[in-house]
Order: C-alpha cells, then sequence, then structure tokens
C-alpha cells in the first residue's frame, strides 16, 4: 500500500464519501504526503499536500505539550492548583474550584462539564472571556474519579499559558512548536489561514454551513495545519529533545504515561496520559489523538517502538471509518501492526433487559435518551443542545446489548457500530459513556 498510496487514498475517499483528503507519514527516515479529491464541493479546488485542514482536538496534544514546557521549566508542576496561577477561575462546585488541577485538565479527569461552546468574540481576551464563563459550570462526575472528554478543560489550559506567558495561545504555540520545529503550514487564525489552500468542511455532502468553531475553543481545538506538519510535531514527541534542534521536550514519554482508564476502551484507545491517548496494537504503544471540526476530521497516530507517525486528514463523508481504514492497511504495511476493528455484533444477541437502561442522561451539549419500544428493543436518541445545536439534527438508532455493560448503536449514514458503555460510580450514580465523554443519567 505504501507504495501505490496515492491511488489507494484516491480510492478510499471514493468508498467513504469524503470529499478531500491529505496523508503524510513518516516511516525509516523518510516522509510521504499524498492528497486526493477536492477541497471545496462549490469550487471544486484540488486537495494537495500542501493545504491546510482544521484538525480539531489534535490542538489539545499541542498545547498539552506547551503546558509540559512551562513544567519542565519549573513554573509549575502537574499537581498545581488552577487557582494558583488562575485565582479568578471558578467553577459552579467550590471544591472543585479549590483543587481541580493541570493534570485533572490534561487527562479529562476534572469532571468539568466540557462542551461549553460560546463565542467570546474575535478579540485577544476571547480564552480569559471563556475561563469567566466557567464560573456556572457543572460537574459530570465528581474530581478524579473517572474520565470525561473536557473541552472546557483545554481552553482553561490555554488561559493558564497565556497568564504564565503574559501572550496570547496563538503566540505561546508559535513561539514553543512551530518556529521550533519550522512549521510554515501550521496557523490558528482564519485571516492566516487564508494566505494557504485551505479545507472546507462538509455535511450531507454538501458544504458546510459555516467554516470553523469560535476563536474561544482555540487551546482546545483550532489548529490548521497540512498533514507533514502535524508528523514533524509527531516525531518531536518520538525523537526529544536532541543536539539538532528537532525536540520539544527533554522528556516526552511522560506524557504517555498512563493517567486514567477509559471506560469505553473500544472508541479511541484504553487509557488517557496527559493529552495523549495511549492503546496497544499487536503489542507496540501507540498514542494518538483525533479531531472532528464543523464537517472536518483529523487523526494523528505515533509508534513510539517503530518510530513511525502518520496524520490523515478528512473533510467530510464517513471520515471517522475512513480514518480508520487508512489507519489499518497502512500500518499493517508499514509496521505489520493489526488496528483493532470497530466492534460487531456477537452472533448470538445477548440476553439483556434493556428496561434498567431507558431515561435521559444529559450534559452541556447533549442529551441522550434510551427508549424501550414496544417489542422490547431498545432505541438511541441523540440531541446536540447549545450553541452547536442548530449545526446537528437528532439522530436515532436502534439500541443493541452485547453484554450488562456494552450496546452498540449504528448511526444513519454509517457502516461501523459504535460503542456506549454503562458504569457506575461508588454513589451509585449511573453514567453511559460515549465518543470519549460520560453523561450521568438525570431522569
Amino acid at each position: 500500500m505504501a507504495g501505490a498510496m496515492g491511488q489507494r487514498l484516491a480510492e478510499l475517499i471514493a468508498e467513504y464519501e469524503v470529499p478531500g483528503s491529505a496523508l503524510a507519514y513518516w516511516h525509516q527516515g523518510e516522509l510521504h504526503e499524498f492528497a486526493a479529491g477536492t477541497l471545496n464541493a462549490d469550487t471544486g479546488v484540488e486537495a494537495t499536500t500542501d493545504a491546510l485542514y482544521q484538525i480539531g482536538s489534535v490542538t489539545k496534544v499541542w498545547t498539552a505539550t506547551l503546558i509540559m514546557q512551562q513544567v519542565e521549566q519549573g513554573r509549575l508542576t502537574l499537581d498545581t492548583p488552577v487557582i494558583e496561577v488562575l485565582p479568578e477561575f471558578k467553577v459552579a462546585d467550590p471544591e472543585v474550584t479549590a483543587n481541580v488541577t493541570i493534570r485533572h485538565l490534561l487527562s479529562h479527569t476534572s469532571g468539568i462539564d466540557g462542551d461549553q461552546f460560546i463565542d467570546t468574540g474575535r478579540g485577544d481576551d476571547c480564552v480569559e472571556k471563556y475561563v469567566a464563563a466557567c464560573a456556572t459550570l457543572a460537574q459530570n462526575h465528581p474530581l478524579g474519579v473517572t474520565q470525561s472528554y473536557c473541552n472546557s478543560g483545554f481552553v482553561i489550559a490555554g488561559r493558564v499559558l497565556e497568564r504564565l506567558t503574559g501572550k496570547r495561545w496563538d503566540d505561546v504555540l508559535r513561539e514553543g512548536i512551530c518556529e521550533p520545529l519550522g512549521l510554515t503550514h501550521t496557523w490558528t487564525l482564519p485571516e492566516d489561514v487564508l494566505r494557504f489552500r485551505a479545507a472546507m468542511g462538509h455535511e450531507d455532502g454538501r458544504t458546510a454551513p459555516v467554516w470553523g468553531l469560535m476563536r474561544s475553543m482555540g487551546p482546545a481545538g483550532m489548529i490548521c495545519a497540512r498533514p507533514a506538519d502535524v508528523v514533524a510535531f509527531g516525531r518531536a514527541h518520538l525523537e526529544g529533545a536532541h543536539p539538532e534542534g528537532g525536540g520539544l521536550l527533554e522528556n516526552p514519554a511522560a506524557m504517555w504515561e498512563p493517567q486514567v482508564d477509559i471506560p469505553d476502551p473500544y472508541t479511541l484507545g484504553k487509557q488517557w496520559g496527559i493529552g495523549w491517548i495511549i492503546d496497544e496494537w499487536s503489542g507496540h504503544k501507540v498514542i494518538s489523538h483525533a479531531g472532528n471540526t464543523i464537517g472536518q476530521h483529523a487523526v494523528l497516530w505515533a509508534v513510539p517502538g517503530t518510530g513511525t507517525v502518520v496524520c490523515v486528514t478528512a473533510n467530510g463523508g464517513r471520515s471517522g471509518e475512513f480514518t480508520r481504514a487508512v489507519a489499518t492497511e497502512l500500518f499493517a504495511e508499514l509496521d505489520g501492526l493489526t488496528v483493532p476493528p470497530a466492534p460487531s455484533l456477537p452472533e448470538t444477541p445477548a440476553d439483556v433487559d434493556v428496561a434498567p437502561y431507558a431515561g435521559v442522561y444529559e450534559r452541556a451539549g447533549a442529551r441522550i435518551t434510551v427508549s424501550v419500544l414496544d417489542d422490547g428493543k431498545a432505541r438511541l436518541r441523540l440531541e446536540t443542545t447549545g450553541e452547536l445545536a442548530a449545526l446537528k439534527e437528532p439522530e436515532e438508532a436502534d439500541f443493541v446489548p452485547v453484554d450488562e455493560n456494552l450496546f452498540l448503536f449504528r448511526l444513519p449514514g454509517t457502516r461501523d457500530w459504535m460503542a456506549a458503555v454503562f458504569f457506575e460510580l461508588a454513589d451509585g450514580t449511573r453514567y453511559v459513556h460515549m465518543g470519549a465523554r460520560a453523561t450521568p443519567k438525570v431522569g
């Protein structure tokens, strides 16, 4: 596949209805780059290897790296309470306000309700204003007891960087990562992105109604880059500091140390480190992160044991299935690794009473409803709430039990089954974990 990747990428985007994609990978000392399709279905602009895609939450590993640079410089530790750096910081729970640490933010264990997408303007104070608006954020779960994906936590971490350096997060990123690595095609603001070819997101086969997220979400997901730049960032994590100046941290492996088990190990990986998701394929540690914005998707994988680093981007279609297919074929060819397949239904249906799982599960930005039909089968309804609600229609799917904790569902227009894992905390609170988030039962 590696030698014929140009043709194969074109075949895969057609199979998974992806308008355009770019792929870069580093293997055995060489960089390989490929592109296929179009950046914008309305204009027909050709996808090229130097075009910029929104890498979404892959940004979080960059923000975590910038924090670790501050840790290595002795300006704070992972266990520094946030209020020591941001005395004005506040969330709804006073105990969390007083005790949440940098480690909690970077490992998604703060329990802060994390999908607060609010527009605080285009000014350089947008991250500061966002953090001020966190004062009313409730808890998904008690501090430190489990993992739930938290965009808000990374915006707070971005504000920590601004306070420590006296600079905008965008400038901290440029000075701490982009300039040391010589990244010429990595930017955060649309006025910079527009100097290059740039991908437009697509939803349901049409260009997305808006290009990108609000600037306030920068530290959580606003980097735009070509895959080769993202691969260079991944390489810096594998190679560490060295005399040639290609590294970012003295000890990047500290970010790969597991901090928490992910309740749903089927979707992204088994554990979360500092920024990175940690998994194991064919006995090899794999560190990764994926990102989604409005109609765009990206994934970065790195294999410390082989030195292989891969980044693939997509601007619509069945993008998650597409990137899994690329990884499955490419890592088998390059490193002989087997990517864990998507979960599948058992041959024999599970005998599970679905009634105890029925109810409403809700957190900031999302409402999940599990209902029981007249035939005794379960049905799932997913609704986006808050400021992004207008961009996504509710979706429904059959909700099929595999065992007492694991259910699978397949959304309209997709082929892969997705996982939902039910669990309880020590206090008896019931949760469903899907899409990396823990959502409590509220009714």
